[in-house]
């Protein structure tokens, strides 16, 4: 058996998100398209890496019909460009897919199975919404195993706030009002804009465009216009549009390599991956997720919460993201957590989105090079979360 090596992040890009539905930006455009323009990117953004050195190809979709379809990671692959000889496959894990293909990826690398892949997700809600062509099995509620709010999100969201009386609507509503000011804050120093793939665009009515930033962000947003949001979920609820992420499109990418391989093909690493971990949780508490899967990654690193230096949680629901800070007695506005913004003003195309949080990771340690080790976490449908915990190699790096 091979001694495992150092897997490394060398790069990762996405395509501006898009709002899902009939006048978004991505309203006639394929999913896989999408994807096959972040895999082109990545190899233009990468030119000493030879498209035959990749050994994989793994993309994510949490609606695997259409053009989310046929095996995706392959045939994305061959629509990109890259050689035949490349393989590819898909991965389903909800919201945390693009995590779990950079995950397994990783594995392969670090047994010796692998070289350098690709790894990434898409997800076009507004083509195949969240649950399109689904038959739950009735033993779900019929025998009891899951509560009947476990298959809405947004429902498990307002269950959330009632696990965690302390986290009120209006500390939800501060905390979306903080992630879009940040996002327009890190659009506006030009951190953003660096790993965003410009994307054609077209339309019957309208002809050619270019999508160029993302569009569901609302850097406007204010207390008081968040406080006269319907709580669609529950009457005089605590969940909104405004403090949870919204329906979208777009597709993520990563190059992933061994150390010693990168090292080889010129390529500068900006993340080695230290640890990685995924947990299950009642799904009608989706929620609460990241928090075991956190406490199990640390555990496996030998690190602490106290270590960690960056984090890139994905802001499903505010109210997730504020249960993860009070467990780990973080301040909802501590300037470690998401400095960017996050998918409240960027937005949430489900099995993308793991990329997204290491992309900007990646970014924010670079930018940090006196902090070591940084996590991207997120919480998952049908009761899960996935952490993963990356090492900085800016210093490394010379930077």
């Amino acid at each position: 058996m091979p001694a495992s090596r150092e897997v490394v992040f060398v790069d990762g890009v996405r395509t501006p998100f898009g709002k899902s539905g009939p006048k978004g930006l991505y309203a006639e455009t394929r999913a896989d398209d999408l994807v096959v323009r972040v895999i082109r990117e990545l190899l233009r953004r990468n030119p000493s890496l030879p498209p035959e050195r990749v050994d994989e190809v793994a993309i994510a979709a949490t609606t695997q019909i259409g053009d989310q379809g046929l095996t995706i990671g392959r045939s994305a692959s061959i629509l990109a460009g890259l050689p035949k000889t490349v393989p590819g496959y898909a991965v389903d894990r909800m919201c945390a897919g693009a995590m779990t293909a950079v995950t397994t990826v990783a594995g392969g690398i670090s047994f010796g199975a692998y070289d350098v892949a690709i790894a990434g997700g898409v997800e076009h809600m507004g083509r195949h919404p969240m649950g399109e062509g689904v038959d739950p099995n009735p033993r779900f509620l019929s025998e009891g195993l899951v509560d009947a709010s476990a298959l809405v999100m947004g429902m498990t969201a307002e269950n959330l706030h009632d696990r965690y009386p302390t986290i009120t609507k209006q500390r939800a509503d501060a905390y979306a009002v903080l992630s879009q000011e940040r996002a327009a804050k890190a659009y506006a120093d030009g951190v953003i804009q660096p790993d965003l793939v410009p994307m054609a665009t077209r339309k019957a009515a309208e002809g050619w465009g270019l999508a160029t930033a993302d569009e569901a962000m609302r850097p406007g947003t204010s207390m008081d216009g968040l406080a006269t949001l319907k709580t669609p979920f529950r009457p005089h609820g605590n969940v909104t549009a405004g403090n949870a992420s919204g329906i979208n499109d777009g597709a993520t990418g990563c190059v992933l390599a061994a150390e010693d391989v990168a090292a080889e093909l010129g390529l500068t690493p900006r993340m080695r991956l230290v640890s990685y971990a995924f947990a299950g949780v009642d799904p009608e508490l989706m929620g609460v997720g990241p928090i075991p899967s956190t406490e199990r990654a640390l555990r496996l690193a030998g690190l602490t919460i106290g270590d960690i230096g960056l984090i890139e949680i994905n802001e499903a629901f505010a109210v997730q993201v504020l249960a993860f800070l009070e467990h780990f007695g973080i301040a909802d506005d501590d300037a470690r957590v998401n400095p960017y913004g996050g998918a409240i003003a960027y937005g949430h195309p489900l099995a993308s989105s793991g990329v997204r949080l290491m992309t900007q990771l990646s970014r924010g340690l670079a930018e940090r090079p006196g902090v070591r080790y940084g996590i991207t976490t997120m919480c998952v449908g049908l009761g899960m979360g996935g952490t993963v915990v990356w090492e900085n190699l800016t210093k490394e790096n010379g930077a």
